[in-house]
């Protein structure tokens, strides 16, 4: 005879954080979670005092996983890495990118990560100001990178054939989308771990030359 492991506050986030994984945020009540965990929902509240306590822990949990900049690592190299560590946790939790910009009270893993990445900037020369809005343009180009990433993976599951749709439309009508799509065929194949590093190392070399700007 198997004994259920005791409820407590870790299992009631890491239950749903895998109900939204596989339902999405807008599946995620206090029924639902309570029916996962094999109690009634009034039980939840011994371990979280409501349902926006629930979010803003599942959003700590989640970057929770991201790996922090380290000190003594060249900052271009910190904040690769933990660009690429963010977006294998918003691929992860595609859900995750809207709740976490929309929390009016992070919680303390997302207050150390902010402060883990504004610190490896100040390290490295950036103004506070400029630490601020490097943080800013940064995480806008890796949250949105990680939505269009899973745009396009449901779209390919749904449309296989949708780029071959786009080499056949009219030229005439589309002559710019038409190259693009061509052209795209004729290449060695879309790799999306090599366009997000080039976008990354644009936005880095840019951010490079306004260090010192106030």
């Amino acid at each position: 005879m198997s004994t259920r492991a005791p409820l407590n506050r870790e299992r009631v986030l890491r239950a749903a954080i895998s109900l939204a994984d596989e339902a999405g945020i807008d599946a995620l009540t206090m029924r639902r979670l309570g029916e996962r965990l094999g109690v009634e929902a009034m039980s939840l509240y011994n371990h979280v005092a409501n349902k926006e306590d629930v979010l803003v822990g599942m959003a700590d949990t989640v970057l929770s996983e991201v790996e922090l900049p380290a000190e003594g690592v060249d900052w271009k190299m910190a904040m690769r890495r933990r660009a690429v560590s963010v977006r294998e946790v918003l691929v992860r939790h595609p859900w995750a990118a809207v709740l976490i910009g929309m929390l009016p009270h992070p919680g303390p893993a997302t207050l150390r990560y902010v402060d883990s990445v504004l610190g490896s900037l100040r390290r490295a020369g950036f103004t506070p100001n400029m630490a601020s809005r490097a943080f800013w343009v940064l995480d806008s180009y890796i949250y949105g990178f990680a939505r269009q990433q899973s745009n396009v993976q449901l779209q390919q599951a749904a449309d296989p054939d949708s780029p071959q749709a786009t080499r056949d439309l009219p030229p005439e009508t589309y002559p710019h989308l038409v190259e693009a799509a061509v052209s795209y065929a004729a290449g060695p194949g879309w790799n999306i771990e090599d366009e997000f590093a080039f976008g990354l190392e644009m936005i880095l070399e840019g951010l490079d030359r306004h260090r010192g700007a106030g």
